[in-house]
């Protein structure tokens, strides 16, 4: 004897299911790989995690650099020029390496006086980043966002440096330490006359360290527990 099903078929009752929101049922559209709130909810939370390591990251780049010493003792040590080393290694010869010494010492004062521009421009940037863009540095490497910033600031970064570096050199008296260098050097014998871009010089060394400590912070961040200092760090990183 057959039977008359009252019951709907199964196949309306799934799409409506689907159709209706999976949001009552997350099992369900886990299956069926359809986004659900929290799907929504966790990107929105990677990106403001990557966008928080990054202004945190480049805070602590930033405050180390442009610390008395930042570059004068650290591994970002701004060296003389090289016209300036040989001659230099000359002067020294005839009692002349005082000088040479004071010079160096008041390059890495420009440079840690230019340092602090870097955070605005860094801000900024972070945070017009996109959603692909935050999604292909959180799945990069330990220095993915630093080289996106590295690609899209460094040579405006240098531009916003350059008048700072320029007055600091004049402040720290470093080209009044130039010219009397240049002036003692220039009469000794058999040597053949020096000179330097002292701004291009500076500015070179300090941009590339802005960047390597930036790097360094970065991957701290994502390595190291300890440097995940707030609630969203932790959450995205950990």
């Amino acid at each position: 004897m057959s039977h008359t099903s009252k019951r709907p078929g199964l196949l309306p009752f799934l799409l409506a299911l689907v159709l209706g929101g999976c949001e009552s049922f997350p099992e369900l559209g886990q299956v069926l790989n359809v986004p659900t709130a929290d799907d929504v909810l966790s990107t929105q939370t990677i990106a403001a995690g990557l966008r928080e390591a990054l202004e945190v990251g480049s805070n602590r780049a930033v405050d180390a650099l442009g610390s008395p010493g930042g570059f004068l003792r650290s591994t970002y040590h701004v060296p003389l020029p090289d016209t300036l080393q040989q001659a230099g290694d000359v002067a020294r010869r005839f009692g002349l390496a005082g000088i040479f010494d004071e010079m160096e010492i008041k390059l890495n004062r420009a440079a840690e006086a230019a340092a602090p521009k870097a955070q605005a421009l860094f801000v900024s940037a972070i945070r017009q980043l996109t959603f692909n863009d935050v999604m292909t540095i959180y799945q990069g490497g330990d220095d993915a966002a630093t080289r996106y910033l590295e690609r899209t600031t460094a040579a405006q970064l240098r531009a916003d440096m350059q008048p700072i570096v320029e007055a600091s050199l004049a402040d720290v008296g470093a080209v009044t330490t130039f010219k009397s260098l240049a002036d003692q050097y220039n009469r000794l014998p058999l040597v053949a006359p020096v000179d330097a871009d002292l701004t291009g010089h500076v500015l070179r060394y300090a941009s590339r360290a802005i960047f390597a400590r930036l790097a360094r912070e970065e991957a701290d961040i994502r390595r190291n527990p300890a440097k995940r200092t707030t609630q969203l760090l932790r959450q995205v990183f950990g």
